[in-house]
């Protein structure tokens, strides 16, 4: 295998990424066959950066890029949480029910998302994953058809703009040659899962890869089972100064949801359902699909404009979702706040992206525009049939929700790289932006809910990049952030009844960071520290009757380090580890009785450390590649108070991954995996804050998967 340690350049441009592919051009990022090639620690790689491209050794920020082959390596490509455990300073738990999105947050922002993803961007092949509230889901996401993932973190992620705590970027592979492929995956509790993908040049600068994926899953927990449907199209044109990438994408899912563990229930099984599961029947289904086209255009050198970018993107999503909740909370409250137990919308999204990259003198200098939108028509349902007194649950019963949100985002932007003296480089940027959120309620039985505010922001970065030495450079860097609360967050006030939580405010940070990069002689080290202290920090308020109450609940502060390294410790043996270390505390009080917060307190959804290791070792008298692989996490707050906490925990796997030819033009490709081999039982991801005292979702148990993927070449 070939395991990227790499820090790539990454785009401050939100959208737009998929020009990045063409701009390197496929020769720079093809990558060896792992079973033709030995064990080694890539080089960095040139792709589009901040302003141009360059090498990681030039960028003042920490990121990661995970390739194509780390990818294949890690699992049956389905969950990011697979391969993103090598990322110091970013948590990506698999919540093992798929009706709910990972647990992501890195250096502490995203860490009190219950459900989705909050509080960072995630983007695929340029198309936002998280809408202009802030709120993302990362399920339709095409792993198998992916390059790379590249993961940027720290202050110059505030270039994405609102809610960028960090920044994951999925960028899917370009057409470099005929091809077919069909791969089977088989695991453990039921996991099967097929793939059909052809790829091949059109002619006249036009070439087509085309993908379709299905998914069944049992899990090891009762109510936990899903099966989901994935296809992709990307479309290619290159001629002469131009570049059009079309890219089309359908997702649609249903799975059951197993809810979270008391801490009793975990003590005394950690791999049983709560009883509410079966009788409330609760599960989710997915609906979506979208389109993005992105056209990007070199000038000659006449003049300092050297290229331009459009991106346009739109997409609808839909959800229905049964959850948990007695009738006796809904009907009781007919005329007051309940919105039933049943969520169901559908959302239609779209955006925009102008960009132009100049050169004036020494300076690269990107200017853009973003314009984006999401309108939501969401109802609520009762969970059930019949009277309060006899329900009958799992049914889709009564309207109690009948709404249309609106977000939209404008955001204009700026950054600039300028030489200094020697080997010093400073690269600056600013983004400015308006978020604008709006309810209309069309149901105002239980109040109405309709609302409307505003948010400006303005977020400046700055760097400093010095190269030390050949193959060590230091770098410097502080910002401010900004992130808004989601429609979500802002649909219920504090005092109760109708209306928007029109005294909610946005979260304001000031985030620094130093750090350290060298390549040489088969090693790589990555180094950073980093600081970020918040005002006005979003936070729950309150979870009774089916609503959810956030607040502001005053400065908070998120300090940490993060290494990784890597090895080439003999041809056929490499060796890899990241770890990080985080204090995230509340430093204002907030709160009272029993949900009082004191400050010094660890904010929920956070671990002090965590860590990751591999061993990748090709040895010659047997085919293939064996890897051994280990991940550890300390203890989790799963409350603001942390009166509960997830405990820590240790896994190993191991996995085996080869190839072997079947003449001049097919190949199989073959992995095995046993993942938590030594059975250790574990919290996967807690439900941060969870009204009914179910924060602990069970990590997986010990299990294998065969995966098979046969390669023909036309």
């Amino acid at each position: 295998m070939r395991a990227c340690l790499s820090r790539l350049a990454f785009s401050p441009r939100p959208v737009a990424l998929a020009a990045a592919l063409s701009l390197v051009g496929p020769a720079v990022l093809a990558q060896a066959d792992p079973a033709d090639s030995a064990v080694t620690v890539a080089e960095p790689v040139l792709v589009t950066g901040s302003v141009r491209a360059l090498r990681a050794l030039e960028l003042p920020f920490a990121i990661t890029s995970i390739d194509s082959s780390a990818l294949r390596a890690a699992g049956p490509m389905v969950n990011l949480s697979e391969a993103l455990a090598r990322v110091p300073g970013l948590v990506a738990n698999n919540r093992n029910n798929y009706a709910q999105d990972l647990q992501i947050s890195s250096r502490g922002f995203g860490a009190r998302a219950g459900f989705g993803v909050r509080g960072l961007r995630m983007y695929t092949d340029g198309i936002p994953a998280t809408m202009p509230d802030g709120q993302g889901q990362v399920a339709h996401v095409d792993l198998a058809g992916a390059q790379r993932i590249e993961v940027l973190r720290g202050p110059f992620s505030v270039l994405y703009g609102n809610a960028s705590g960090g920044v994951i970027a999925v960028l899917s592979a370009p057409v470099t040659a005929a091809q077919s492929e069909v791969a089977l995956d088989a695991g453990s509790f039921g996991l099967g899962q097929a793939r059909v993908t052809v790829a091949a040049p059109l002619g006249h600068g036009f070439d087509l890869r085309a993908s379709y994926t299905h998914l069944d899953l049992d899990g090891f927990r009762p109510q936990a089972a899903a099966k989901r449907s994935l296809g992709n199209v990307r479309l290619g044109w290159q001629g002469g100064d131009d570049n059009v990438t079309v890219l089309l994408s359908d997702h649609t899912q249903a799975a059951q949801d197993p809810l979270g563990l008391t801490a009793q229930q975990f003590a005394d099984d950690p791999r049983q359902t709560t009883a509410q599961a079966s009788q409330f029947d609760t599960r989710k289904t997915i609906r979506q699909t979208q389109a993005g086209v992105n056209w990007r255009h070199v000038f000659d050198n006449s003049g300092p404009l050297r290229s331009s970018s459009l991106t346009v993107y739109d997409g609808s999503r839909g959800v229905t979702q049964f959850q948990s909740i007695p009738a006796s909370t809904q009907g009781a409250a007919l005329t007051g706040s309940s919105g039933g137990g049943v969520v169901d919308f559908d959302r239609s999204y779209r955006g925009v992206e102008g960009k132009l990259s100049w050169q004036i003198g020494a300076a690269d200098l990107v200017t853009g525009v973003v314009y984006e939108t999401q309108r939501d028509e969401r109802r609520g349902y009762e969970n059930f049939s019949g009277t309060v007194a006899k329900p009958v649950y799992g049914m889709l019963g009564r309207l109690r929700r009948d709404e249309q949100n609106d977000a939209t985002s404008r955001d204009a932007f700026v950054q600039l790289q300028l030489p200094l003296v020697g080997d010093l480089v400073l690269t600056g940027g600013l983004r400015s932006g308006r978020v604008t959120m709006r309810t209309d309620d069309h149901y105002l039985a239980n109040g109405d809910d309709s609302g409307r505010l505003s948010y400006n922001y303005t977020n400046p970065v700055l760097g400093l990049r010095w190269l030390l030495q050949p193959g060590w450079s230091l770098h410097a860097s502080g910002a401010r952030g900004f992130e808004s609360p989601t429609l979500g967050e802002l649909a219920y006030k504090a005092s109760g009844g109708g209306g928007f939580n029109a005294s909610l405010k946005g979260q304001t940070s000031q985030q620094f960071e130093l750090g350290s990069k060298f390549r040489r002689a088969g090693v790589s080290v990555d180094a950073a520290i980093f600081s970020a202290a918040t005002d006005n920090e979003i936070g729950v308020l309150s979870n009774s009757g089916g609503r959810s109450v956030y607040q502001n609940v005053g400065r908070t502060q998120r300090r940490g380090l993060e290494l990784a390294a890597g090895w080439q410790a003999l041809p056929s043996l490499l060796l890899q580890a990241s770890a990080g270390w985080l204090h995230a505390e509340y430093r204002d009080p907030f709160g009272t009785g029993a949900a009082a917060v004191t400050p010094g307190k660890r904010i929920a959804g956070t671990s002090a450390a965590t860590g990751w290791a591999e061993a990748a070792w090709r040895p010659g008298v047997l085919p293939g590649e064996l890897g051994l692989e280990w991940r550890a996490m300390a203890r989790m707050a799963a409350n603001d108070t942390n009166t509960a906490y997830a405990p820590g925990y240790a896994l190993a796997n191991l996995r085996w991954r080869g190839s072997v030819a079947l003449g001049p033009v097919d190949a199989i490709e073959l992995l095995a995996r046993v993942d938590n081999l030594l059975n250790r039982v574990h919290v996967g991801s807690v439900i941060v804050n969870d009204a009914n005292l179910r924060y602990f979702e069970t990590g997986t148990p010990r299990s294998g998967l065969l995966s098979a993927r046969w390669q023909h070449r036309w």
